[in-house]
């Protein structure tokens, strides 16, 4: 019994927590256009810049960490270079048709470390499995990064898919018509976060 206990407060105490550095991480949604402009590339990427996170690591046991990432709605916004009419009517309808950001302000992952493979010196493979929170629904979905551990330093990279129609949104369409999405949008992130004290 003694044993089991000194186990658990030794796993806590190897416990390292990491909050997000934003100013030095990018988080993106690449939405894939179909219709007319789609033989042009047109597919907006949209910027994530107002997000924060936070990781509990054990650098010992990988599998015992965990992850919790908020992002708030309203600050989305679309980066391409397209005329300021269209950029305009695009981030209309994405906050109050699409995302309905009024409504739901947040968007919530919530995950815990299922496996974790060693690439090299403080390099790792993991798999998440969690619950995304958007539009007022929540469902499980697995995420996978690249993990680098140096110093007072976590950096996390990879990219995951996200079906809009899963978390009852209807794909936008804009320019009259011209610019419509597909349901699934790609996320991309590459996220720096530092140690607390």
């Amino acid at each position: 019994m003694g044993n089991a206990i000194d186990q658990a407060t030794l796993s806590e105490a190897s416990t390292v927590r990491y909050r997000t550095a934003s100013e030095s991480s990018r988080f993106t949604v690449r939405a894939i256009a179909t219709g007319l402009l789609s033989a042009l590339g047109h597919s907006p990427t949209i910027a994530i810049p107002g997000f924060e996170g936070e990781a509990l690591v054990n650098p010992e046991a990988l599998e015992k960490s965990s992850l919790r990432v908020l992002i708030q709605c309203a600050s989305l916004v679309v980066t391409d270079d397209m005329s300021d009419k269209d950029r305009q009517e695009i981030n209309r309808k994405m906050h109050e048709e699409v995302l309905e950001s009024d409504q739901y302000p947040e968007i919530v992952y919530e995950g815990t470390v299922v496996s974790a493979s060693k690439m090299g010196e403080g390099q790792y493979w993991v798999a998440l499995n969690g619950e995304l929170s958007l539009h007022g629904v929540r469902r499980s979905h697995p995420v996978s990064a690249r993990v680098t551990l140096a110093g007072d330093t976590l950096r996390a990279a990879g990219e995951f898919s996200v079906r809009q129609s899963d978390y009852q949104i209807r794909p936008v369409s804009a320019a009259g018509g011209t610019v419509k999405l597909k349901d699934d949008l790609r996320l991309t992130f590459d996220i720096t976060a530092r140690k607390q004290p």
